[in-house]
């Protein structure tokens, strides 16, 4: 379960970028907000996270991913972001100024069963453990950089790794071309047993 970090968030500033996924503008801030990434796929997901909460309160918005130091929100097709960027960014500038929590644990919120899969869980293969130290040190901060997140999902018997993508790499156009071109292959070289790496 990710945590909210101590930071004063008054503090914080805020740069938007945007990424590789057309659908998705990515929201970098100063500092960390929380310790561990956390993706929101609806309104009802994000009631932990006041300001996701917030972004959820916009019919277009699509799902909203919190990083540990930025926000990937994805919108639906019928906007566009040359209307939505600046309002959006003075939202979020407007939430922090007033140092509300990004995210509040609730008693009653669950993190989605996947939020972990990075995790080495007692019963791994050293395989699938090296695996997800390999995915957590090589792979996610590049992801991280286009504001998504790359998950573990299973290994099979043949080989054939799957991955599950967050943020704004999970409805990118060129998802597999990174999947392929650079997941892949960097994961084939260092894990001769991979034959294969797959997104779900």
């Amino acid at each position: 379960m990710p945590q909210a970090t101590s930071a004063d968030l008054s503090q914080i500033t805020l740069r938007v970028e945007a990424t590789p996924n057309p659908a998705t503008m990515k929201f970098c801030f100063s500092q960390a907000v929380v310790d561990a990434p956390i993706d929101f796929s609806s309104a009802l997901e994000a009631e932990s996270s006041p300001l996701a909460s917030k972004i959820f309160g916009f019919p277009w918005t699509s799902s909203v991913f919190l990083g540990p130091d930025f926000m990937s929100v994805t919108k639906q097709d019928w906007v566009d972001w040359d209307y939505l960027a600046e309002p959006l960014s003075g939202l979020i500038r407007d939430h922090l100024s007033q140092n509300i929590p990004v995210y509040v644990e609730l008693a009653s919120t669950s993190a989605p069963a996947d939020s972990d899969s990075n995790a080495v869980q007692a019963g791994d293969t050293d395989l699938v453990q090296r695996i997800k130290r390999a995915i957590d040190r090589e792979i996610r901060p590049i992801v991280a950089y286009d504001g998504g997140d790359v998950h573990f999902a299973k290994m099979t018997e043949d080989g054939v790794l799957h991955v599950k993508f967050k943020g704004a790499c999970a409805g990118c156009p060129s998802k597999s071309v990174t999947l392929k071109e650079g997941i892949e292959v960097r994961l084939k070289e260092i894990f001769p047993e991979i034959q294969a790496v797959v997104g779900i």
